[in-house]
């Protein structure tokens, strides 16, 4: 710890840097002036956005890619408010993230001035803390509070709050460096649990999924798993901890699974969750997996087992780095029924994420079409990111994960998250390809971070399905209200040409027998020309998703 005679802003973008975060994003306010001051000479990269939303949703996607806390600046008032949708996120998806929102000066406060809020009773009920730094000579403590609470336990958002007159005041102090995160354990008593319930059972089934992975600890769980061939689903939105193409992975549980996999989900003697919890989505509507004697272990860091549903027979309080270096040791004997178990659920799996003919048809493009001729092309570590929407659907069943982390995704069911998450994953990963996954309602959302993109060198290649309709809120119409459509149709612009009007490459395909070319064109944009692309896919708005199915 260094002694500092600085402002309290100053000592914020330092104590930043103590937690090695390597980017920001942030639209910018005159709330927080002296911690963009800060930031004018520094080795962490301001990243300026378009709209908070967007900022938050990016440094979510952050979050969720580096397990460190994305990180997020925006102004009082309006800018906080925007910025609340990437905090549910975060809430929601179990995410990393530290939200530092400017406040008007300490003496105008209940006054009704100038973009006031309530910023504990705005954000009190969604995040992990919400701190106000009344005190400048606390900046850098208040930094470490946040870090820590925001990564330790089940990860979530913090927000901080930074009232403009005390972060210009003289701090005089330490940089306080990261406070330690307990990992928890996995004991003896634990072991023995494990063991005799795996030596009892003959169908068991392992769920993954969560941000708290680490591609080492990714890798190591399948070794493990593989040597004992049990099944392994991953949770809606979160695959890429066990290779899609590994004879283990029987597929993602939740929305556009497999019918096997919803019956395994049941029909499994013994299911253990790793890194996450059996809730609403995975359970459809908390009716799977509901028996009260079910055996259900649980490993997680997470003591209050928030979100999940049904009986737990046991948990091992462990992040799953420390419970795959527990399973490289431990004393578990594969037995042959597991390997015949899992055998028919693969097989399902393979069937059903099997890619479609890249025969062209007479008749609108298809996103089928897509797919078939994308990923053939698609490097083994490419990710895909998605947002809301039967769009996503497309990607779920077809894109392979093979390399963690290789899914960025929103599991609270939020729209306009596509092109966020794309940026962000491009600016963490610069070396990998980057695919994002659009519906035409859902891109328009956040499009307007095309132009952050483009002014930070991101490269995704981004895919808009274009039926003219919030299609999913279109098939829970149809269900309820036959026949009456209403409130859900829309008049699209031409996206391709927005795309080149932000600095992209755009193309627009309305045919079937256009896509494959459309594929290679904008492969080539992005990998050769170096800056990000857009196919527009005009489809048929009746066709919403691959298994004519809602994903929400």
């Amino acid at each position: 710890m260094t002694e500092s005679k600085i402002s309290a802003g100053h000592a914020i973008v330092k104590s930043l840097e103590a937690h090695d975060v390597k980017r920001v994003y942030e639209v910018p306010g005159e709330s927080f002036l002296d911690v963009l001051d800060g930031l004018y000479e520094t080795p962490i990269e301001t990243i300026i956005c378009r709209q908070e939303g967007g900022a938050s949703y990016a440094a979510e996607a952050d979050g969720k890619l580096t397990r460190r806390p994305g990180v997020a600046m925006v102004t009082r008032g309006p800018g906080a408010s925007n910025a609340m949708i990437g905090v549910h996120q975060a809430w929601q998806d179990g995410t990393p993230m530290v939200l530092f929102v400017g406040l008007i000066p300490v003496a105008d406060r209940r006054r009704e001035s100038f973009q006031e809020f309530d910023i504990d009773a705005w954000f009190g009920s969604t995040t992990k803390k919400v701190f106000v730094l009344d005190q400048a000579a606390r900046a850098s403590q208040v930094v470490a509070d946040a870090f820590f609470v925001a990564a330790s336990g089940r990860p979530g958002p913090v927000v901080v709050g930074l009232p403009e007159d005390v972060i210009r005041e003289q701090f005089t102090g330490p940089i306080v460096q990261p406070l330690y995160v307990a990992n928890g354990a996995v004991s003896a008593h634990d072991a023995e649990v494990l063991r005799a319930a795996l030596a009892a059972s003959t169908k068991p089934l392992v769920v993954t999924g969560g941000n708290d992975w680490s591609p080492v600890s990714a890798a190591a769980l399948t070794i493990q798993l593989e040597k004992l061939a049990i099944p392994v689903a991953s949770e809606w939105r979160a695959a890429g901890i066990v290779c899609s193409d590994s004879p283990i992975y029987v597929g993602s549980i939740g929305y556009g699974r497999t019918w096997d996999l919803k019956h395994a989900l049941n029909d499994a003697d013994l299911v253990i969750t790793i890194g996450t919890m059996l809730g609403d989505v995975g359970t459809d509507g908390y009716q799977l997996r509901s028996d009260p004697a079910a055996q259900t272990i649980v490993v997680s860091i997470d003591n209050q087992r928030l979100g999940h549903f049904g009986a737990v027979t046991h948990q091992i309080l462990a992040r799953p780095d420390i419970f795959t270096e527990f399973l490289e040791t431990a004393d578990i004997t594969a037995k042959s029924e597991w390997d015949s178990w899992r055998a028919p659920l693969r097989a399902a799996q393979e069937r059903y994420a099997a890619l479609p003919s890249t025969d062209s048809v007479d008749g609108p493009a298809r996103m089928s079409s897509v797919f078939a001729h994308l990923v053939p092309l698609l490097p083994p570590d490419a990710i895909v990111t998605y947002g809301a929407g039967n769009h996503a659907g497309w990607a779920q069943k077809y894109v392979p994960t093979r390399q963690y982390p290789s899914q960025i995704s929103t599991r609270n069911g939020s729209m306009g998250y596509s092109v966020p998450s794309a940026l962000a994953t491009c600016l963490a990963f610069p070396d990998r390809l980057v695919v994002t996954v659009a519906g035409d309602g859902e891109l328009m959302m956040n499009a307007q971070e095309l132009a952050t993109a483009h002014q930070y060198g991101a490269t995704p290649l981004i895919i808009v399905m274009d039926n003219g309709q919030f299609g999913t809120i279109r098939s829970h119409q149809e269900g309820w209200y036959p026949d009456r459509v209403s409130g859900t149709q829309l008049q699209n612009p031409d996206f391709a040409k927005l795309a080149e009007a932000f600095g992209g490459f755009g193309i627009r395909v309305e045919h079937d027998s256009e896509v494959g070319d459309a594929v290679k064109a904008a492969l080539h944009a992005v990998q050769a020309d170096g800056t990000f692309a857009l196919i527009q896919v005009v489809v048929d708005p009746a066709v919403l998703g691959p298994d004519q199915m809602p994903a929400t």
